[in-house]
């Protein structure tokens, strides 16, 4: 596996894959990670220039590659295989598998890397993987089967194809909030992730004008267990980042509980400061030491 699992993983950026200029300013943007597309960012004419546009910038890149991810098109499409064929020689640091309708899509994609690894030269397993798992009706009711997965590192989610794939004529309230399903959606990505022992990775905010709405949105799902958010536009970026960065206040509350434990080893609760500590107490702050960077 390359280094991806211990590299901060707040914002992942798209970029489209047949555009070098944007793929350049992605990757020197601030984002922890950078996502090429070759999937929905490229119209089907354009595919095969862009897998050579992606390939060659890996290869003249190769110092950034471990932060690079490639979303290639869905697998039981014409153009994965196409895609895997055309980008691995240049080796990215992951790749992202839209539309994931299970675990075996999962597995199937291991077997392909696997082989192209070998022909290329790479480290068999060392390709790391994300999925979008809830873009097809199907993939909802899968999110929980993706424990012990091979390669899988990330989990997030899409809501624009799933409202596609159930026919609905929006898939937001009037308030702007998503509607049930795409709420439901999130919250199976996220125990499936946790349940998988992954990244739980939060979709876009598609305006990328609204920094406001991005960084309350962002704050609210880091609450709820996510590490990071997709992002369309580099603007979005240091709001994402910021958000899902510990504070000052709480490093310093998540080192005082951690030294409490460690100050009082096999003891399952503790008081602190008129309450009750106990075990998730100890691994939450774990947590926020950990995405702070110890």
């Amino acid at each position: 596996m390359t280094d991806t699992a211990s590299r901060p993983m707040r914002s992942w950026l798209f970029a489209p894959g047949d555009s070098a200029k944007k793929m350049a300013k992605a990757v020197d943007s601030a984002a922890d990670m950078v996502i090429f597309d070759l999937e929905d960012a490229v119209a089907a004419d354009n595919k095969r220039a862009a897998r050579a546009m992606v390939c060659d910038f890996l290869q003249q890149n190769a110092d950034k590659s471990a932060r690079i991810f490639v979303r290639i098109n869905p697998l039981d499409g014409p153009d994965a295989l196409e895609d895997l064929a055309a980008i691995m020689p240049g080796r990215p640091g992951g790749i992202m598998l839209p539309k994931c309708s299970g675990r075996t899509d999962v597995e199937t994609l291991d077997h392909y890397l696997t082989a192209l690894e070998v022909a290329n030269g790479i480290d068999r397993g060392s390709t790391p993987v994300m999925i979008l798992a809830t873009e097809t009706a199907g993939s909802m009711f899968h999110c929980g089967d993706y424990a012990g997965a091979p390669r899988l590192m990330a989990m997030t989610w899409g809501a624009e194809d799933l409202a596609d794939a159930v026919g609905a004529a929006a898939n937001t309230n009037p308030d702007g909030s998503y509607a049930f399903t795409y709420e439901m959606a999130r919250s199976l990505t996220l125990l499936g992730a946790a349940s998988a022992g992954v990244a739980a990775i939060d979709t876009i905010h598609g305006d990328f004008r609204d920094l406001a709405g991005l960084k309350a949105r962002a704050e609210r799902v880091r609450r709820d267990g996510f590490v990071g958010m997709l992002a369309i536009h580099p603007a979005q970026v240091d709001v994402i980042n910021a958000a899902f960065t510990p504070s000052a206040d709480e490093v310093e509350e998540a080192r005082r509980i951690v030294a409490l434990f460690e100050a009082n080893p096999g003891v399952g609760a503790i008081g602190y400061e008129g309450g009750m500590l106990d075990r998730p107490h100890l691994s939450r702050a774990l947590q926020v030491l950990a995405q702070a960077g110890g």
